[in-house]
């Protein structure tokens, strides 16, 4: 035991170290790592060779081997185990896109009621794709209303283009009616005015007498006669009253030859 512990070695005289053979180490990236593990298997299968099967959990000493494949930078390993009856390979891997394993060869897996449901549901890449489709199509249908947006506003635009248009030109052509309707105001003011001339030089001449003298109207003869008496006494008028007065009843049984006795 203190051998080992000691510095220096014994070599014996007919040592020649250029007879020893030189042994390098295998690259690390000469293929694919392999490497001896004890597991259980992770599912329950039937062997193809045979037809023995394998129960859920059975432990194998299986070789455990660094495949080149990645899912979302998860790295796929698989897995070579034996058939406990006829010895046949039996290879699954890993399924990091369902959390479970997958059967390659040698075995094929029993029907679990879970599993397919499983299967059925929705997985996380298939939410994404469907996640951005749809995206896609709102976008496709943003796109839509924005173009049927832009276009009814293309067309509210040119209606109103269209009826300043229309405004413009009927404000010019009442532009040009209006100064020959105003000419013919003005010749329609200038006839009325002189009909109206002539139409008191009419009267004027009816209310003549024949030596020329302006007939009199009797509100003026009332006036003069007014401011004739105004010098002499005025008669004094009496207040009106509002005491009721009794009617009396006429008798009309002589109208209906009734005779009356008398009261003797």
């Amino acid at each position: 035991m203190a051998e080992r512990k000691v510095l220096s070695k014994y070599f014996p005289p007919d040592f020649d170290p250029s007879k020893l053979e030189r042994r390098r180490k295998p690259l690390a990236n000469a293929g694919p790592k392999v490497q001896t593990v004890r597991l259980m298997a992770p599912f329950s299968m039937k062997c193809t060779s045979c037809g023995e099967y394998i129960y859920k959990g059975r432990k194998f000493n299986a070789r455990k081997e660094t495949t080149d494949e990645k899912y979302l930078q998860i790295t796929i390993f698989r897995f070579y185990i034996r058939c406990t009856r006829c010895s046949a390979e039996i290879t699954f891997k890993t399924d990091p896109k369902r959390m479970d394993y997958e059967c390659e060869r040698g075995a094929r897996r029993n029907f679990e009621v879970w599993r397919e449901a499983k299967l059925n549901e929705e997985t996380e890449e298939e939410m994404l794709d469907r996640i951005e489709r749809e995206e896609n199509e709102r976008d496709a249908m943003k796109e839509l209303e924005r173009k049927t947006v832009d276009a009814k506003m293309e067309m509210a635009v040119a209606d109103a283009l269209d009826e300043v248009r229309l405004r413009n030109a009927q404000r010019e052509r009442v532009g040009k009616e209006g100064e020959v309707a105003g000419v013919q105001r003005e010749e329609r003011d200038l006839e009325r005015e002189r009909e109206e001339m002539e139409m008191e030089e009419a009267a004027r001449r009816a209310f003549q007498s024949g030596t020329g003298e302006k007939v009199k109207r009797l509100e003026e003869d009332l006036l003069l006669t007014e401011q004739d008496c105004g010098g002499k006494d005025e008669v004094a008028v009496p207040p009106p009253t509002f005491v009721r007065q009794v009617k009396k009843k006429k008798d009309f049984s002589a109208a209906l030859g009734i005779k009356k006795k008398s009261l003797v």
